[in-house]
């Protein structure tokens, strides 16, 4: 599954990844994400959360968010991602409201939860899937939120950054730049910096770079495309840029890459094929 183009193709995923940086996103599903080994950052908004292993994350549809993971040595994290219909009593909750402390340390993890991970795990088009996930999501949400706690959420100041985050999910396989987003959206270049800078702690650039290396870093792992369709296909002008901008993110070749996780060492995660 590809993370930050922010279309939502399945109403529930249950997957296990390496830990990665995932830049600024935000997508209208449910995501819940447990440290397996490890240690990884979580931040929503403009707060950045630590996790370490058996922690649980939290974060409700519409919340800015994104990881960061400043290991030397990648650990492993599991996902739940999952259409907000599936929660049932909980809809209105998450449509209105958001965790006071999206973090649940593993000591307060409840068994409840882990037992409804562990028995989500690795199904596969059974008769009643969409109940039992419904139902085991239910009893997750049950069991987080008393310690999370919930706050109400405010009117998106972060609208702006919405927009500017589907605009860039949208057409960042094209030429495009901070001027002709601005021009498109109807704002000011120097707000749409402003926000970049104050949200994202980065410039428009290198988010967009970043957004096109983690498509390409997908494509890299999940396809055989050639190193060149993957240049063109991720938005790059050139290939000689490509290899830069990705060099200096991952200090290796895209080439060097694709060799890399395709070693034996390399290989664990496990993923719904169509998760791809």
């Amino acid at each position: 599954m590809y993370s930050l183009n922010s279309k939502d193709e399945h109403d529930f995923e249950l997957y296990r990844k390496r830990t990665r940086h995932v830049g600024p996103h935000l997508h209208s599903t449910l995501e819940l994400v447990l440290v397996l080994d490890g240690t990884f950052e979580l931040g929503i908004g403009r707060e950045l959360y630590h996790m370490e292993p058996g922690d649980l994350g939290v974060i409700f549809p519409a919340q800015l968010h994104h990881y960061q993971d400043f290991n030397e040595k990648p650990g492993r994290v599991e996902y739940l991602i999952c259409a907000p219909a599936l929660s049932g009593p909980f809809l209105t909750v998450l449509q209105t409201m958001s965790p006071a402390v999206p973090v649940i340390p593993a000591a307060k993890v409840h068994p409840d939860i882990l037992y409804a991970l562990k028995t989500l795990t690795g199904r596969r088009t059974e008769q009643y899937d969409d109940l039992l996930h419904a139902a085991y999501l239910q009893i997750i949400l049950s069991r987080a939120l008393p310690v999370t706690g919930l706050k109400e959420r405010m009117p998106e100041s972060e609208d702006l950054t919405s927009r500017i985050i589907n605009y860039i999910a949208a057409h960042y396989t094209e030429d495009i730049t901070l001027e002709s987003m601005a021009k498109d959206l109807f704002v000011n270049p120097y707000v749409i910096s402003r926000s970049f800078s104050s949200a994202f702690q980065m410039n428009f650039n290198r988010y967009l770079n970043r957004t096109r290396l983690e498509y390409s870093r997908y494509l890299l792992e999940e396809t055989d495309r050639s190193i060149t369709e993957i240049c063109l296909d991720s938005g790059f002008g050139s290939q000689r840029s490509f290899n830069r901008v990705f060099r200096q993110e991952y200090h290796m070749t895209p080439l060097e890459y694709r060799k890399f996780i395709r070693t034996p060492q390399a290989v664990g995660d496990t993923s719904p094929e169509a998760a791809g």
